[in-house]
């Protein structure tokens, strides 16, 4: 039997990891001195509530190897193989603290483990699609190998764009990548970004945010060919707006898969509220 692990920062619903058996290990939003798990510590809620006020601007941390061992150890000791999709190691340290982590189990146990960690170039559902259809694969009984190759099949077909009410989040977290170029020109632009090869992308510069959202239609036709769709909408304490998207891409397109879902704390932290954004792939 396969277990399949990710992080909070795929943002799976909660009723797809119970259905699907898949285990999430939290990262960490840290507001000054407090640590808060992300999903169990604090909700998001309380998180879109804390951080218009926060003194300092949060920062995130990824789990410990110590975290990822503790997970791990019980699905090793009842028989199961392993295997473990995370954010990109460009983002986040997670893929390396479960790298550590099978190394350090390794030594115990005193042998190679059938642990496969994958650091995936996506995060937010465009991971959490990634994560469902491995356990997918896993629950029909497929090896480690054939699913490995469904993850890797799968990568490259994946799409996550999203729009942004500011870049001032991005900013002060770092984690701007390509998005950069833009920062000091958007004085009356709602950014349009992307991911792409594990990093924040531009995408485009519209006027308004009821343009911007429109793009995110209009993109997600572009880029699907009004094929059968596999899609998530998310949102970052935006959910009147997301609930309108949400009803238009159910509207328009055979959804073979179709998810609604918060962005939560560790990602939250540098997108800032009012986010809304489309993953997606087809078949």
């Amino acid at each position: 039997m396969i277990q399949i692990v990710t992080d909070s920062s795929a943002h799976l619903p909660m009723e797809e990891r119970q259905k699907h058996n898949i285990a999430v290990i939290p990262l960490k939003a840290i507001f000054g001195t407090t640590v808060y798990r992300d999903e169990v510590d604090l909700t998001n809620e309380q998180f879109y509530k804390m951080l218009p006020h926060a003194k300092e601007h949060p920062t995130t941390s990824q789990p410990s190897a110590g975290e990822f061992e503790q997970v791990y150890k019980p699905f090793l000791e009842a028989g199961k193989e392993i295997i473990s999709l995370h954010l990109p190691s460009k983002l986040s340290g997670t893929y390396a603290s479960a790298c550590a982590a099978k190394q350090s189990l390794e030594q115990q146990f005193k042998r190679t483990l059938p642990i496969s960690i994958v650091d995936t170039p996506w995060l937010s559902m465009a991971l959490g699609l990634l994560v469902i259809a491995a356990a997918q694969a896993a629950q029909a009984g497929k090896s480690r190998e054939e699913i490995l190759a469904t993850i890797n099949a799968l990568i490259p077909r994946l799409n996550l764009i999203f729009v942004l009410d500011t870049l001032e989040y991005l900013r002060r977290g770092g984690r701007i990548g390509g998005a950069k170029a833009l920062v000091g020109t958007l004085l009356q632009v709602k950014p349009m970004l992307e991911i792409r090869d594990g990093q924040v992308e531009p995408l485009e510069q519209p006027r308004s945010r009821a343009r911007a959202l429109a793009r995110l239609l209009e993109v997600l036709e572009e880029r699907s060919g009004h094929r059968p769709l596999h899609v998530a909408v998310l949102h970052a304490d935006a959910r009147s707006e997301a609930e309108k998207i949400a009803e238009q891409v159910r509207a328009k397109y055979e959804c073979k898969e179709f998810y609604f879902t918060e962005i939560g704390p560790v990602i939250g932290v540098h997108t800032g509220p009012g986010a809304v954004g489309l993953a997606f792939y087809t078949d």
